[in-house]
């Protein structure tokens, strides 16, 4: 998914920095894997894959924050770990929604 970046702060690059310094460029680890330490840009040592940190958002519609004790920086296995649950229920409408079915709540996705 696309990031809309006009909906973060307009010093976004500056939390940014500052979060990944705080992490020393390493992943802080998530609640399924508290222990992951894996390096920006370096082969992950569980996947192999080329890691490339991302800035996780600890709670929902908090795109806005500049309190750096709520942003972490994340591998991408730790970040989509902790967004599957999200994820999973977005896409579960999203198929719904293509065959023409709304949820009960009458909210779309």
């Amino acid at each position: 998914m696309p990031i809309n970046y006009a909906d973060y702060p307009a010093n976004w690059l500056y939390i940014r920095t500052a979060v990944l310094t705080r992490a020393n460029h390493c992943c802080e680890g998530s609640p399924l894997h508290p222990d992951c330490r894996a390096a920006n840009y370096q082969p992950h040592p569980v996947t192999g894959s080329r890691v490339v940190l991302t800035i996780a958002h600890l709670y929902e519609n908090d795109h806005m924050t500049q309190d750096l004790t709520r942003l972490h920086a994340w591998c991408q296995r730790c970040h989509l770990a902790y967004d599957r649950p999200k994820n999973r229920a977005r896409a579960v409408l999203t198929r719904a929604r293509k065959r023409g079915q709304l949820p009960l709540s009458g909210k779309s996705a």
